[in-house]
């Protein structure tokens, strides 16, 4: 056995029994490595030094110290007593899981559907916590073949959860893989190639599949009708985003006053997740600008700052507004003009802009294009035009 010469910096002592070769470590190397190929399968070594002229830093990589409390913690409930919002199906929710519990079965196929940030993944948390089995997390566009659902399928425990987020996005050839393993829990599985080739059933164990997805139009019927629970999710009143913001303004351990707490969420858009956005950044104007404790000027002063209106419009809401009214006289406007004359793309207008505008009674869509409505005009302080067409809409304002 042959032993390279080593750098002067390193001291290394070897035992080997056998028959080994050595090689060189990289010299750039910040720490020394062995590379070792075996001719036998014994082979015994002891290292004694390998250091550098300079010190090698040392990174704790295992401590019996706990970690320092995180201070934007998860803000999502992890039970549904936790949850607020959403009585009525979390009502037809725990029905079907103490039923589930009594007889000692797997619970029934879910599928949640709802314009985004109302709580369809929060329940897909939730659920496997009451039931109390592990839940895995799988993502629909993710999901290109077969193949790619087979590793999660196969390894399911008996009556464990499988959620799959954006579950319309999943393509076709997935879709109907999945029949035979929420029907009959089962999949096949191809095993050799050509000739060789045979087909094997595969059991699975008893589990939960849950769906999420913002367009339920886009599921087939068969996957559709495989869930036994379809639950829609409804936006929340003010009443119930009041309590949410004062509940994770808790769990983020800072002051907020019951005006604060209904401002902000007057301005959420009667979603969670914007009220949680609002929340979080009302908290970094207060503990920037403010003493820390959010009132209700505060929460005012920050939502200004982000150009967020008493009706939770952005600024991209009100300039789409703002060029409907002014530059097309309040309409009717096809929206590729809008786009043009905003400089935007027509997908983001109808996807982004204009669905919480329409919520909102602001503008209106016709076959001849987008209307602004009287509550537009009025928002903005602007006096109506006066159009054959308008004349109609502003009768009796």
């Amino acid at each position: 056995m042959n032993l390279v010469a080593w750098p002067k910096s390193h001291a290394i002592s070897l035992t080997i029994s056998r028959q080994a070769s050595v090689f060189k470590p990289d010299e750039n190397a910040v720490a020394c490595r062995l590379v070792v190929k075996l001719r036998d399968a014994n082979l015994r070594f002891h290292w004694i030094s390998a250091y550098r002229r300079e010190p090698m830093t040392r990174e704790t990589i295992l401590s019996n110290t706990p970690p320092p409390e995180e201070d934007d913690p998860h803000l999502r409930p992890m039970r549904m007593e936790e949850m607020i919002g959403q009585k009525d199906v979390i009502a037809r929710l725990r029905v079907a899981i103490d039923a589930a519990k009594q007889r000692d079965e797997v619970l029934g196929h879910i599928l949640f559907d709802g314009p985004p940030g109302l709580g369809k993944t929060t329940f897909a948390h939730c659920i496997p916590n009451e039931l109390g089995v592990p839940v895995d997390l799988l993502s629909g566009p993710s999901l290109k073949a077969p193949k790619d659902l087979v590793p999660s399928l196969t390894n399911l425990r008996s009556k464990q959860v499988l959620f799959i987020d954006e579950i319309h996005r999943v393509p076709k050839a997935v879709e109907e893989y999945m029949y035979t393993a929420m029907e009959d829990f089962r999949i096949d599985l191809v095993l050799g190639e050509g000739i060789n080739a045979r087909t094997h059933n595969f059991k699975l164990k008893p589990f939960t599949l849950i769906g999420a997805t913002t367009r339920a139009g886009m599921l087939t019927q068969p996957l559709r009708d495989r869930f036994q629970l379809r639950e829609h999710l409804d936006f929340y009143t003010l009443q119930e985003l009041g309590q949410l913001v004062h509940r994770n303004a808790d769990k983020l351990k800072i002051d907020i006053d019951d005006e604060a707490a209904l401002e902000i969420a007057s301005r959420a858009r009667s979603t969670p997740r914007v009220a949680n956005n609002r929340l979080r950044w009302v908290r970094d104007y207060a503990q920037s600008r403010a003493d820390g404790k959010i009132t209700l000027e505060v929460a005012q002063a920050a939502l200004a700052m982000a150009e967020i209106d008493s009706l939770g419009l952005d600024r991209q809401d009100r300039k789409y507004l703002d060029t409907l009214i002014r530059i097309c006289m309040g309409g009717p406007t096809g929206i590729e003009t809008i786009a043009a004359t905003m400089n935007s793309v027509v997908d983001t207008l109808s996807d982004e802009i204009e669905p919480f505008l329409l919520r909102s009674e602001l503008i209106l869509r016709t076959p001849r294009g987008r209307v602004a409505t009287p509550k537009a005009f009025q928002h903005l302080n602007l006096i109506p035009p006066k159009s054959a067409f308008h004349s109609d809409l502003f009768e009796g304002q």
